[in-house]
């Protein structure tokens, strides 16, 4: 079947001239063909993702015009504006198949408010919001390598979709011929017909002042005199990160240059994600070199921020995503009290793969803090039951490992705008009372107990990689782990039993250890990964990383 779909796809007359030669390259291999042809990308919750190229099994105008048909078919059932946003960001295609995802939704009779110029994930998700839109569409493949590009799909309420949701659009894209079944028009003929349309300045105005609305200390930044290193790792985070830096008053930012402008090759590190070192290096150096007091990076889609601060003795320390999560839900928590800010019985939201030292946090500030499951649906998810309740105002902070943090109900996925802000406010604030990032965690250690959150990550590439991980998961639910590195499990929690967790069912496995250490075991939603998630406590930092290595030395024969 597939030789016959390479077939099809080598004789049609392609729209994309990168197509046509690749395909005549592959000709009579047929490992190659394989790959590309016998399966199709599938389109779930996260939408779309995979490497740039032909086939169906790659990212392309057929197999966005494919997914957008099934989208477009979907939101002509929902009644409502019938319009869609689109943003995209720095990728290669980003432009291009968002403007094909506009003239598929065109040609279908719904409308389109589209960016004029890349912008983030937060951007869409207000965009979706503001105009009251049935869905958007975000091409992005966030932090992957250079040669993956992704369509990321949201509901109305400006959340990525629903999995009943997404369960639709994937049976409407299997109805739809990948080459010719999508309707079409071209985009310039949409803009004329009306169909297409700019996102306003309006919107961006109300997206920056909602972002600049959540600040903990109005005016602090412009007198605490912060110097900042700031890496967009190439993506769409410079135009809203710096405007709204600049809008609170910090101006002494200094760029990474080979970093600063979109360029979807990502040429200075493989792999442009905020959570590496090898993405934050040049930003580390020049922080060196002009004495920072912060380095910020944000990833390509600017929905992650990653930092490292600087340390009393002058050297610079990467922060994890857990660490700052803590930093920031105790900054917010503190400053908001003393400002009198707060509101009554106050919500904060994290993932649980995320630190337990959050919930010690919370408890000593008497915030509710509610744990959700990975992907920061669930946290948009919390805000939206609120919101239904009448008391959207109550939810302060929401925050994963993997650097995500929001702290409003303007959007509903992680915004590294707001990020970058608070972080900003954050060590700003700290400098001006004589005191540090570094110093302020080191200060939550002390009050709470040494924790430490790692994460290993163990890849399944191929066709068969999918297999092998869910072998993996079975196993470990056919033989149940009773002690992991000497230490007795007193608990599994297995969340694909929503009855028992009260959340739905997900694939995560949570070994809750006699020594009050946890061991997580979840595959990645978007890559072929099983991720291990550790923590571990100690006296001191020495201590909790020895009991992680004693963890993982006992974990990883079982993985491979």
């Amino acid at each position: 079947m597939y030789q016959e779909e390479f077939k099809r796809w080598l004789a049609a007359d392609l729209e994309d001239p990168d197509l046509k030669p690749e395909l005549s390259r592959i000709e009579g291999n047929n490992d190659e063909i394989k790959e590309r042809f016998a399966v199709a990308l599938k389109f779930g919750t996260a939408g779309l993702r995979g490497v740039l190229g032909a086939g169906t099994n790659r990212m392309n105008i057929y197999v966005i015009r494919q997914a957008t048909q099934g989208l477009a078919n979907w939101v002509k059932t929902q009644g409502g504006t019938q319009t869609v946003a689109i943003s995209y960001d720095s990728r290669l295609k980003s432009d291009v198949f968002a403007k094909t995802a506009a003239g598929v939704l065109a040609a279908n009779g719904i409308k389109v408010r589209i960016y004029d110029a890349l912008m983030p994930v937060p951007a869409l998700s207000f965009a979706t919001r503001y105009y009251q839109c049935n869905a958007g569409v975000m091409v992005t493949a966030s932090h992957n390598p250079a040669k993956y590009n992704g369509y990321k799909a949201y509901g109305p309420d400006g959340c990525q979709m629903t999995d009943d949701a997404a369960a639709i659009v994937y049976e409407e894209i299997q109805k739809t011929d990948v080459l010719t079944g999508a309707k079409y028009m071209s985009f310039a003929e949409g803009v004329e017909e009306g169909l297409i349309r700019f996102v306003g300045d309006d919107c961006k105005k109300a997206l920056y002042e909602a972002i600049e609305s959540r600040q903990v200390r109005p005016g602090l930044c412009s007198t605490a005199g912060l110097k900042l290193v700031y890496s967009p790792l190439n993506g769409s985070g410079l135009v809203p990160v710096t405007r709204v830096l600049k809008d609170i008053g910090i101006t002494d930012i200094t760029f990474v240059p080979e970093q600063e402008y979109p360029n979807g090759y990502f040429t200075t590190c493989s792999y442009p994600n905020p959570e590496i070192f090898e993405a934050l290096e040049l930003g580390l150096k020049l922080a060196e070199e002009t004495e920072a007091d912060l380095m910020l990076a944000t990833d390509p889609d600017a929905d992650r921020v990653g930092i490292a601060m600087k340390c009393p003795d002058g050297s610079y320390e990467l922060v994890s995503g857990n660490e700052m999560g803590v930093l920031l839900l105790d900054y917010i928590c503190a400053g908001r009290i003393e400002k009198g800010t707060m509101p009554e019985k106050p919500v904060a939201v994290k993932s649980i793969v995320s630190t337990p030292l959050a919930d010690a946090v919370a408890e000593h500030y008497g915030v509710e803090l509610r744990s959700v499951l990975t992907g920061f649906k669930w946290i948009g998810d919390q805000i939206a039951r609120l919101e239904d309740a009448g008391e959207v105002d109550r939810f302060i902070f929401g925050f994963e490992e993997s650097y995500g943090y929001l702290a409003g109900p303007y959007v509903r996925d992680k915004d590294a705008v707001i990020g970058s802000m608070l972080i900003c406010e954050m060590a700003a604030y700290y400098r001006s009372i004589g005191s540090s990032l570094k110093q302020r965690l080191e200060e939550i250690y002390a009050q709470y107990g040494r924790y430490l959150n790692k994460v290993d990550s163990f890849e399944f590439p191929g066709l068969s990689g999918m297999d092998k991980m869910a072998a993996i998961m079975q196993g470990l639910r056919e033989n149940p782990l009773t002690e992991i590195a000497g230490y007795k499990v007193v608990n599994v929690t297995d969340y694909q039993k929503p009855e028992e967790t009260g959340l739905p069912a997900a694939n995560v496995l949570i070994y809750k250890l006699e020594n009050n250490e946890t061991v997580i075991v979840r595959p990645s939603g978007t890559e072929p990964k099983i991720k291990i998630y550790y923590t571990t406590l100690g006296k001191n930092l020495a201590e909790a990383e020895a009991e992680k290595e004693k963890l993982a030395a006992a974990i990883e024969p079982m993985l491979v």
